[in-house]
């Protein structure tokens, strides 16, 4: 069964000195402010669309590597993953970083290393973000 998940975002201004608001829809979790410096300086306690993709790219990938070792026969005690997207203003979101550090019991490094980059392909959020360069650290804790 498919799903869809709605966000929208109320800005005003100009793209320099303007700002906004976006709402998480369908979790109804929050709204959160976002500006252009919050994108392209310092967070100032607002939210990016870079963030946003950080956390979505984050939890899809911990599912997807959950999901193979578990199938392996190995599931996880625990998995802590970070996204690190980097954007420069002119030419974009450069480059993810996905660190993952896990606690898997019967597996070897190079088995988890495997799970992971097979995850890091597989992942929907990876997928969708195909033009981006994602890089992958992985350690068996």
């Amino acid at each position: 069964m498919a799903t869809t998940r709605t966000a929208t975002t109320q800005w005003k201004g100009a793209l320099i000195d303007g700002s906004g608001t976006v709402s998480l829809n369908s979790s109804g979790i929050g709204t959160y402010e976002v500006s252009w410096a919050s994108r392209s300086q310092e967070a100032g306690g607002k939210t990016s669309p870079e963030e946003l993709i950080a956390a979505a790219h984050s939890s899809c990938f911990s599912m997807a590597l959950s999901h193979a070792l578990a199938g392996a026969g190995t599931p996880p005690e625990s998995l802590e993953t970070s996204a690190d997207v980097t954007f420069q203003p002119g030419e974009g979101i450069t480059g993810i970083v996905l660190k993952v550090k896990g606690q898997v019991p019967d597996i070897t490094a190079e088995q988890f290393q495997e799970a992971a980059e097979t995850a890091k392909v597989n992942c929907p959020v990876s997928k969708a973000l195909a033009g981006t360069t994602i890089t992958l650290q992985a350690e068996l804790l």
